[in-house]
C-alpha cells in the first residue's frame, strides 16, 4: 500500500553502498543471493527461539533486497536480476511463518494460514504481471520494476513491519498472523477483481 512512496526514500539511502559495490565488482545477482541465503538463515533461528537474531538476518535480507535493485539501475536490469528477486521473495517470505511453526507447536494452524494468504497474493501478483506483460501494460506507481507490480494493501514495507513486530513480540504470532492473512486475502481479491476489469 505504501511501497510506492517508501522505494524512493530507500533508493536514496541505498544509493551510496551500492555505488560502492559495483566499485568492488560486485553485481546485483550476487547481493540478491547472498542476502537470500542470510535470509533463509532467519528459519532456523526462528526455530530455535532466537529472534532477535532472526530479526537481524530478516532486515538485513531487506537491505540486500534494496541494493540489489539500486546496483541493477546503475548497471543495467536484466530479466534475471527481476526474476530471481521476485521469485527469492516470494519463497523467503514463506519461510518466516515456517519458522514460527516450527518453534512452537501452537503457531502451526496460524503460521499455515498465512503461508497459505501469501500463496494467494503471490499468485494474484504474478498471474496479472504474466498478461500485464503479454499487453504490453506498465506500472505507473513502479516504473523501475523489472516485471508489471500490481500493488495493493499488503505489499513488501506491510509484510516486513508485520515481520519485526512477530519477532519482537513472539507471543503475539497467532493475531498477528491471523490478521495480516486476512489482509491478504483482502489485497487478493482486490486483484483478482482488477484482472477481471484489466483484462475484459
Amino acid at each position: 500500500m505504501i511501497d510506492a512512496a517508501i522505494l524512493p526514500i530507500i533508493r536514496a539511502v541505498l544509493d551510496a553502498p551500492a555505488r560502492a559495490l559495483l566499485a568492488r565488482g560486485v553485481g546485483a545477482d550476487q547481493v540478491t543471493l547472498a542476502g537470500f541465503g542470510i535470509g533463509l538463515l532467519a528459519l532456523p533461528a526462528l526455530w530455535l527461539g532466537w529472534y532477535w537474531l532472526a530479526l537481524a538476518l530478516i532486515l538485513t535480507n531487506r537491505i540486500a533486497d534494496g541494493l540489489d535493485g539500486v546496483i541493477a539501475r546503475h548497471d543495467g536490469p536484466t530479466d534475471r536480476g527481476a526474476f530471481l528477486d521476485i521469485a527469492l521473495d516470494f519463497f523467503f517470505y514463506a519461510t518466516v511463518p515456517l519458522g514460527f511453526a516450527l518453534a512452537a507447536p501452537e503457531n502451526a494452524l496460524a503460521a499455515a494460514v498465512l503461508i497459505c494468504a501469501f500463496v494467494g497474493t503471490g499468485s494474484s501478483f504474478l498471474a496479472f504481471a504474466t498478461i500485464a506483460a503479454k499487453r504490453g501494460m506498465r506500472a505507473e506507481a513502479y516504473p523501475t520494476k523489472g516485471i508489471f507490480y500490481l500493488g495493493g494493501l499488503t505489499e513488501g514495507t506491510e509484510t516486513i513491519v508485520v515481520f519485526v513486530l512477530m519477532c519482537l513480540f513472539p507471543a503475539w504470532f497467532a493475531p498477528l498472523a491471523y490478521g495480516f492473512a486476512a489482509a491478504c486475502l483482502f489485497t487478493t481479491l482486490l486483484r483478482w477483481l482488477q484482472g477481471w476489469r484489466a483484462f475484459s
